[in-house]
């Protein structure tokens, strides 16, 4: 008995696939749609999937071919980013572009358009945010026929709102006066130095007082460090470190003397003026004198530094500014800017302008580019002390007066901007980061001024963020000191560091050429032919290039080879020759014992 399909089992593979199906037929087709319809009917959601699909592709048939976007059935009339102002590229331009080698230095040329095109996309970046900074410097306007110098400091701080009013403020501190101030980088905290040993670290905004106390001895100068939890004070004998509790962490007796101090954020270094006309760097992130040169002009009481390139500033008695680096031991520049002894020296932010006044009762103001003089201002009493704000405002101390200026470098200024008469000499002046403020050590004490358009309203908060809580100043701390400056790399143009000393590369080859006796550059590049049957594999083909690199080489030691031997034969014969005469029986030995 067959079992079922038995027939099926019987026909191979082969003659299935070779079956074709029959045609379909009419009423076979109207099933086929009446289950699709079934389907649809069944399912909405594949309904209205089909439906956008559908719609999608309508539209994307209507767009125009030109590549315009198109909104709202409309082509977009402003397709792309939007451009940027040329004003607002060239504010945020970092350097000029750098000139390609040639093509064999392909790999040099690839990282040299990597690196602009990066600085490019970070211009436009910084040209395009530059919109979402909110706050804007402002200046003092005063009524019809009213001169802002004439406007008070209590009537400005009544005419504020109260946050701004309370920083105009005095400290009454005669005791222990006159007073030397520094403001930390973030513009927060303030440290005081009073002549007859008082030192004190404030909170200033929020008049928390941090640290007081009395070193025993006269201070000549205070500053802070790379943070706020760490001052330098220059006392009568030697140098001596605190943090903000007032422990006494280091004495460095190496610094002796010390009149004036100017600490560079980016190098960790500490520049020291002392009365013995030397001058000292110390890196306060190891603990080491990095270099001591002694200026041979005499007692060092004028002081400041560069911002821009980190160069220090010395004002001497006999009228001469000189720039100082800790890389050379002479002077990079000498300027001549007073016949008299010159009493202080400022530098703006940008490094481009410098402010003088002497003992010959004139303010200067020079270009450091060209060093040259730009102004003169002749001031009836001089002054005695400077400070440049970030905004560019002067301030200048005239015995107990304190007159600020603007835009002096400019156009000539007749009158100053604000003035405001303090109790006491002024000794210290320094105007507050990120603040309209400007801070007034004198003989009875400190005097916060209020200035309006003095400070930067804008801060990087990756740099000195004034807001920053404690994580933050620790994780700041920590990428400062591994991007910390070396101190070789001061110098008067940083752009130099970016270039190709070409003259010392130079020289550098003749050298080489004089020691090997040939030029190594002079001959092309030995390229090796290729063999077969596997002998010009990678290591077979380095193995007759080194073979090739070596020949003139070995000529060059053959004859040096040659000539030591000669030589050796020539001494061995003198020694020959001195031994056979010291051999002969003289006349004379018979008189030998």
């Amino acid at each position: 008995m067959a079992s079922p399909g038995g027939a099926d089992m019987n026909v191979s593979h082969v003659e299935k696939a070779k079956k074709k199906k029959p045609a379909a037929r009419y009423w076979q087709e109207t099933k086929d749609n009446e289950k699709d319809e079934s389907k649809a009917e069944g399912k909405p959601e594949q309904r209205e999937e089909q439906q956008t699909q559908k719609a999608k592709k309508i539209k994307r048939d209507e767009q125009p071919k030109d590549g315009k976007k198109v909104i709202s059935g409309k082509s977009d009339p402003f397709p792309g980013a939007a451009p940027v102002p040329k004003n607002k590229l060239k504010k945020f331009k970092r350097k000029d572009k750098i000139q390609k080698p040639r093509q064999q230095h392909y790999k040099l040329k690839h990282i040299i358009t990597h690196s602009e095109k990066a600085s490019e996309m970070a211009q436009k970046q910084a040209a395009r945010f530059d919109l979402l900074l909110p706050e804007d410097a402002g200046f003092l306007e005063g009524d019809e026929d009213e001169d802002t110098c004439m406007i008070s400091q209590e009537d400005i701080a009544d005419a504020v709102d109260i946050t701004s009013g309370a920083k105009y403020f005095n400290l009454k501190l005669s005791q222990f006066g006159p007073y030397r101030l520094d403001y930390s980088r973030t513009g927060r905290h303030l440290l005081l130095g009073g002549r007859r040993g008082h030192v004190a670290c404030v909170d200033w905004q929020s008049k928390q007082l941090m640290c007081e106390l009395n070193v025993m001895e006269s201070v000549n100068d205070v500053k802070w460090l790379h943070t706020e939890h760490m001052f330098a004070v220059a006392q009568k004998k030697w140098l001596y470190i605190y943090d903000s509790n007032g422990i006494e962490l280091h004495c460095i007796r190496k610094f002796n003397d010390i009149l004036r101090m100017q600490f560079l954020p980016y190098h960790f270094l500490l520049a020291t003026a002392s009365a013995t006309g030397f001058l000292q760097y110390l890196d306060v992130s190891v603990g080491k004198e990095v270099a001591a040169i002694c200026t041979k002009t005499g007692r060092l009481d004028v002081m400041c530094q560069n911002p821009h390139n980190a160069v220090i500033h010395l004002g001497h008695p006999n009228g001469t500014v000189t720039l100082w680096s800790p890389n050379q031991k002479e002077a990079l520049v000498k300027m001549l800017c007073h016949q008299g002894g010159v009493r202080s020296v400022a530098v703006d932010k940008t490094g481009t302008y410098m402010i003088t006044s002497g003992m010959d009762k004139k303010m200067k103001v020079f270009d450091i580019r060209a060093f040259k003089p730009l102004r003169s201002y002749f001031l009836p009493a001089g002054a005695s002390c400077l400070s440049v704000s970030q905004r560019g405002l002067l301030s200048a101390a005239a015995g107990d007066i304190v007159q600020v200026y603007r835009d002096v470098w400019n156009t000539p200024v007749t009158k100053p901007y604000m003035a405001h008469r303090v109790q006491g000499s002024v000794w210290g002046l320094h105007f507050c980061p990120f603040e309209d403020v400007l801070g007034v050590g004198h003989g009875e004490g400190f005097t916060s001024m209020l200035i309006p358009g003095a400070g930067e309203p804008n801060f990087d908060g990756l740099d000195a963020n004034p807001y920053r809580s404690a994580k933050q100043r620790q994780e700041w701390e920590v990428k400062a000191l591994l991007e910390k400056i070396q101190p070789e790399l001061i110098t008067l143009d940083p752009t130099e560091l970016g270039q190709v000393d070409r003259t010392t590369f130079e020289q550098r080859h003749r050298d080489r050429v004089e020691a090997l006796g040939f030029d190594p550059l002079d001959k092309e590049k030995f390229v090796p032919k290729y063999k077969k049957k596997g002998r010009s594999s990678a290591g077979g083909v380095e193995r007759r290039k080194k073979q090739v690199a070596h020949e003139d080489q070995r000529d060059v030691i053959r004859k040096t080879v040659e000539d030591r031997t000669k030589m050796e034969e020539q001494r061995k014969r003198m020694e020959e020759k001195k031994a056979a005469l010291s051999g002969k029986r003289s006349a004379l030995d018979r008189f030998k014992k």
